[in-house]
């Protein structure tokens, strides 16, 4: 059987090419332009030599084109990708329409191509209580993000609007191909060659000391390897179909997450602050930084989920957070 991948360039897509590999797969993977084919070819094989099992073609998710072409003669597809639009700020519309129509896209060409199922990545981003929530509650799938909620930022509403359409979609689409949808939290772990991507630069931050102490933030932490195997596991599971699940671990505070790596990494994460950084210094670097801006309405914000539908479900089971990050702070250290 094939699978297509999409956004082959991509952290969880390239973890799923190499897990997708190592179990036996073919699979296709999606780039915007040719010139990015070494670069997967380079990432996937520094896990697992793709041998004459990886094929990379050209198809844009602002683009009709080649869509037709990826996803023939493919049992399943992992849409993973999400397109570049810039940090939304001036346009929001130019952030989640791209996000809204390339899942559209995706899911013509599997239902056209008679495809069995689209495992699609969502995001927590898309099973938020409203911003300024204080609640002691454990979050599921059953929540969903207000993409109206105008207090979002454009890539939060981008995914919570992206996977309605695509439930939508998918409702009055018929047929035979099925959806289900994988909603995971800050994702860290390894990275494979040249990739440092998302949350993994939080990480990164830390190594390299550009943070003076570290700010009042914590996340729910999915390990990217057991992000690659849920995306399979909901895959296959004919009980999978029609479903959404939450893809976490546990919670970690970042200051956590500094002392477990320079208790961890020795010499090599000497430059790790491990004192607190006041919410006010984080809010002054909020105004003069779009970055920081998006992250600062977390500080100090707990909201727990549980992925108990995935392990009860699909048999899922996350990695401890504490060794997510170190292995992702690990690899960090070992590609520069």
């Amino acid at each position: 059987m094939r699978v297509l991948v999409t956004g082959g360039t991509g952290y969880v897509a390239g973890w799923c090419l190499a897990e997708l590999l190592r179990r036996g797969y073919d699979v296709r993977t999606t780039v915007r332009s040719a010139a990015k084919e070494a670069a997967v070819r380079r990432a996937v094989g520094s896990e697992i030599d793709p041998g004459d099992r990886l094929e990379v073609v050209v198809a844009d998710l602002t683009s009709d084109t080649g869509w037709a072409e990826a996803v023939a003669g493919c049992t399943y597809v992992l849409h993973v990708a999400s397109p570049l639009g810039g940090d939304g700020s001036r346009d929001p519309d130019g952030f989640i329409g791209p996000a809204r129509d390339g899942a559209l896209r995706v899911l013509t060409a599997a239902t056209e191509a008679g495809v069995s199922r689209v495992v699609m990545t969502s995001s927590l981003a898309a099973a938020a209580p409203p911003i300024g929530t204080r609640s002691t509650e454990v979050f599921d799938e059953t929540l969903w993000t207000d993409p109206d909620d105008r207090r979002l930022n454009p890539y939060r509403r981008s995914k919570a609007v992206a996977e309605r359409a695509a439930w939508d979609f998918i409702e009055s689409a018929g047929g035979g191909t099925s959806l289900a949808t994988v909603l995971p939290g800050a994702i860290l772990g390894p990275v494979l060659a040249g990739q440092a991507l998302g949350s993994v630069q939080l990480i990164g931050a830390l190594l390299d000391g550009r943070l003076p102490g570290v700010p009042r933030l914590g996340y729910s932490v999915t390990d990217v390897r057991d992000l690659a195997d849920l995306h399979i596991r909901a895959m296959l599971a004919p009980e999978a179909a029609g479903e959404r699940f939450v893809a976490v671990g546990e919670f970690l505070w970042l200051r956590e997450a500094a002392r477990e790596i320079r208790a961890k990494l020795g010499p090599d994460a000497a430059k790790v602050p491990t004192r607190g950084l006041p919410d006010f210094v984080l809010r002054g670097f909020a105004l003069v930084n779009a970055g920081v801006r998006e992250v600062a309405p977390d500080l100090g914000r707990k909201n727990v989920y549980t992925s108990a539908k995935a392990q009860r479900l699909l048999g899922w089971r996350p990695r401890p957070a504490a060794a997510t990050v170190v292995d992702c702070a690990r690899s960090l250290v070992a590609v520069h």
